[in-house]
């Protein structure tokens, strides 16, 4: 597969896979040899959000990147579901067919309800867990985020995402921290992955699953001590909008062996926005001992 015209493959220069799945065809990295790492993107973003961690991490480690059904270069099927449920089980498909053993789990966004259900389930699989600006429980009760996810889940919403391109267009540079960052090359690559309307059912479909799903986050959240004694690196954008740093102190809490890097001057889109930091922080974590203190924080006052 090599790729659509607009792809920069100087800025993604990897190889391309396929899994065929009942709703299509995922397309997912595989770069690297060496212990494991599946990287888990969210919304409106897919595989090219981790390009900078791939490149740093490959020549020690095995790098699996997954686009979801829906997203980046995988199938955009404008009937399927795209209930995180369902994207949770594509992923589980992908580290059966894989084989993959005591890997790391990184998440980012919707990554985490998609991602961390394999982990509840198998937490003797995985060995260590990374997470950028994420969530696992319902917004129910979370006036300040229900609310536009209540706009979205209408008709206006349906028009917003598929017509004009909402996602990309709009809520991810209002997300960005610096916005010096976000390069008309690199915005590029998250606005023309979904030229066509039809192509943009997934990312409606997250944002209809913010409520949509709820019970099926409550679950989650409801069984969430089963991955608390994973090893923890808490990776977070202090200028994230959505995901503030109460929901950072919610993961705090709940793990018993966990680090923080907070970084001030970046927002929700840690692993783009920052990722030379970041891939920084993830190599140190996967190749030194754990410290014994609970959590360490560092905040960085620029992105490297």
């Amino acid at each position: 597969m090599n790729g659509p015209a607009w792809l920069d493959r100087t800025a993604y220069p990897f190889d391309s896979h396929v899994l065929k799945l009942d709703a299509g065809r995922m397309h997912y990295l595989d770069e690297g040899d060496g212990p494991p790492v599946l990287l888990v993107h969210g919304t409106p973003t897919w595989s090219f959000l981790y390009r900078h961690i791939v490149a740093a991490l490959r020549p020690r480690f095995r790098c699996i990147v997954p686009d979801h059904i829906g997203f980046g270069l995988s199938d955009k099927p404008p009937d399927w579901t795209y209930r995180p449920a369902d994207h949770a089980r594509n992923l589980r498909m992908l580290i059966e067919h894989l084989n993959l053993r005591d890997f790391t789990l990184v998440v980012h966004d919707f990554g985490g309800p998609i991602g961390l259900p394999y982990a509840i389930e198998r937490p003797d699989n995985v060995k260590r867990l990374v997470l950028f600006n994420t969530f696992m429980w319902s917004i129910r009760a979370d006036a300040a985020k229900r609310r536009p996810a209540q706009l979205f889940s209408t008709a206006l919403g349906r028009l917003l995402y598929l017509r004009l391109n909402f996602s990309p267009r709009v809520i991810l540079p209002a997300a960005w921290g610096d916005k010096r960052t976000l390069t008309p090359d690199v915005r590029r690559h998250y606005t023309a992955v979904h030229q066509q309307p039809d192509e943009r059912h997934g990312m409606w479909g997250f944002a209809r699953e913010l409520l949509g799903s709820s019970d099926w986050f409550d679950g989650l959240w409801a069984r969430r001590d089963r991955i608390k004694d994973i090893p923890a690196l808490l990776l977070w954008g202090m200028k994230d909008p959505a995901f503030t740093p109460q929901d950072l102190a919610r993961w705090q809490a709940l793990f018993t062996n966990a680090q923080t890097r907070t970084f001030p001057n970046v927002g929700h889109f840690v692993p783009d926005e920052a990722g030379s930091a970041a891939a920084q922080e993830i190599m140190t974590f996967l190749t030194n001992r754990a410290p014994e203190a609970h959590e360490q924080t560092m905040l960085y006052s620029g992105v490297e």
